[in-house]
């Protein structure tokens, strides 16, 4: 069962969530971004981690901040005129993408909503003890594909950077 001071960690979880991902879409350096994507993916972590879900964060932890992200950074720091200040951030469809949220929120209102309640008791009930077993036989078996296609995804993002790299070199 939830304990009783989950509820304050969980909302300065989400809080920070919300604002480390409008830092990453609206701060004007995309160094400052990538570390504020960071701060987001660890506070994904944090989420985990209070849903009794230890594997799941330390993979979040492993995965995403420590090869994406880091990833991310130096290929920053590798292609020099991406840092200078020179660089104007323009969003010509703000309007575009506030109705699309709008969209997006109204929609995942009617979802949550309109489910059925036999769900959130599931939601509710306490994990097996064994859950990384469980997560592995599922990756290898049903979600096979999926997990393959990311880890091409980051294999292409690999090779993106190195091309990247390189041609601001010559």
């Amino acid at each position: 069962m939830v304990e009783s001071n989950v509820g304050p960690v969980f909302y300065i979880l989400a809080f920070l969530i919300i604002a480390s991902a409008v830092m990453v879409v609206s701060l004007k350096n995309i160094f400052h971004c990538a570390l504020a994507l960071v701060m987001c993916l660890f506070s994904v972590a944090g989420i985990y981690i209070l849903l009794n879900a230890e594997f799941l964060a330390a993979a979040q932890v492993l995965i995403y901040v420590g090869a994406v992200a880091v990833l991310m950074i130096f290929a920053i720091m590798l292609t020099t005129n991406l840092a200078s200040r020179n660089i104007k951030q323009v969003t010509e469809n703000a309007l575009v993408s506030v109705f699309i949220c709008a969209l997006f929120c109204l929609g995942t209102i009617f979802l949550l909503w309109a489910t059925p309640a036999k769900i959130w008791r599931y939601a509710t009930e306490s994990l097996p003890v064994d859950n990384t077993a469980i997560i592995g036989k599922y990756l290898m078996t049903e979600f096979v594909l999926p997990f393959e296609v990311v880890s091409l995804l980051l294999m292409a993002a690999m090779i993106g950077a190195i091309v990247l790299a390189r041609k601001e070199r010559s």
